[in-house]
């Protein structure tokens, strides 16, 4: 009997708050943070510095997996979790921000919501898939990843000041129609995450848009 209690003890799982304190997770928890950052200032209307907040999101979301990728001593459960909790903030981070954005910035009117939702049905979609099947040959995403809707979004709002508001909310909506198609296409995409130059790429683009929006701030 008491062996079959110590089994039944190395069976229960841990604390929640203990995956709180794994280093991979901190990373997708502060893209968490910058991800409501980006909502924040989204709905308030002051872009660039959601901009920041996307970009950063996609830059502690790329970490994390790095971070796990070359951590010693990781159990199978923390994997799991690492893995569930990912999927759960790419949600956020990927569907619901760039929705709201396209709402805020087309006033919330009633025109802009079905462009909303289908940004965040596709996102939900695209998510469901790869849990389900996970990489296409074990390198490659079916379908454009999510993470490349913040790239792109983030880059193309330097030219928001080009167009009168009412053209570049047409653009934002095509835009936006346009990635959640390629989100749930059968194209397949690099895992450009899995590349430690691609992480230094984007850290320096992430750099550089911060400055860029930093200024246009001030």
């Amino acid at each position: 009997m008491t062996a079959e209690n110590a089994k039944s003890q190395d069976l229960q799982p841990n604390s929640i708050l203990s995956y709180a304190k794994d280093l991979p997770n901190i990373c997708s928890l502060s893209g968490l943070a910058f991800t409501l950052l980006a909502i924040y200032y989204s709905i308030s209307g002051l872009y660039a510095a959601a901009m920041i907040g996307m970009i950063w999101a996609v830059a502690f979301d790329w970490a994390d997996g790095l971070i796990a990728r070359r951590m010693k001593g990781r159990t199978d459960n923390d994997r799991i979790f690492g893995g569930q909790l990912d999927v759960l903030i790419d949600i956020v981070s990927y569907g619901v921000t760039p929705a709201i954005l396209l709402l805020s910035y087309g006033n919330f009117e009633l025109i802009y919501l079905p462009g909303a939702f289908l940004i965040l049905a596709a996102s939900a979609l695209r998510l469901s898939y790869f849990s389900t099947y996970g990489l296409a040959d074990g390198s490659k995403y079916t379908g454009l990843a999510l993470d490349n809707n913040n790239i792109f979004l983030v880059f193309m709002f330097l030219f928001e000041g080009i167009f009168s508001h009412g053209i570049f909310s047409v653009i934002l909506y095509a835009s936006g129609l346009g990635l959640a198609a390629l989100n749930v296409s059968q194209i397949k995409t690099p895992k450009l995450s899995g590349n430690p130059i691609n992480v230094f790429i984007l850290a320096a683009y992430t750099i550089g848009m911060t400055v860029i929006y930093g200024w246009k701030l001030l």
